[in-house]
């Protein structure tokens, strides 16, 4: 909040990513009353943020659907927000990038007049390695269990 001009309450707020640290986000956000959108890629994905109630949008498909949201919060690890998928931003949009590096918002980027990103790259791993560390294991083991190698 001490980088935008309104609270959380009634935000409109896309959070792009709906892995482990997307969805735990959005539910937070959902709770503080934020209008939450989440990305996917992934039918079962989509579900889940249907389940959550809240609104879905396709990852692969961001352009022209930025223009409608105040905060957008990143932790997609790859560079997707290139100029072409930010062109429709309203100022005073704010990006934090919460990815792992590379992060979300490509290196030639160029922003719409008015809007700003916030590079939070990697946090949980930077603050609280032990706790990073923890749910990485768990989302390994989870996947290694899934697919029947352990």
């Amino acid at each position: 909040m001490e980088q935008t001009a309104f609270t959380l309450q009634n935000a409109r707020c896309l959070v792009i990513g709906a892995g482990r640290i997307g969805m735990l986000l959005a539910r937070k956000l959902y709770a503080l009353d934020a209008q939450v959108t989440v990305s996917a890629r992934c039918t079962r994905d989509f579900a889940r943020i249907a389940a959550a109630g809240l609104h879905a949008l396709d990852t692969r498909r961001l352009t022209g659907h930025l223009a409608d949201f105040d905060l957008i919060f990143n932790t997609v690890p790859a560079p997707i927000l290139t100029t072409e998928v930010l062109s429709d931003m309203k100022p005073p949009c704010f990006i934090i990038d919460l990815a792992s590096l590379p992060g979300g918002v490509a290196a030639d980027t160029l922003l719409p007049d008015g809007c700003r990103v916030l590079h939070a790259l990697s946090l949980p791993g930077k603050v609280a390695p032990l706790s990073a560390a923890r749910a990485v294991f768990d989302t390994v083991d989870t996947i290694l269990h899934e697919e029947g190698i352990l």
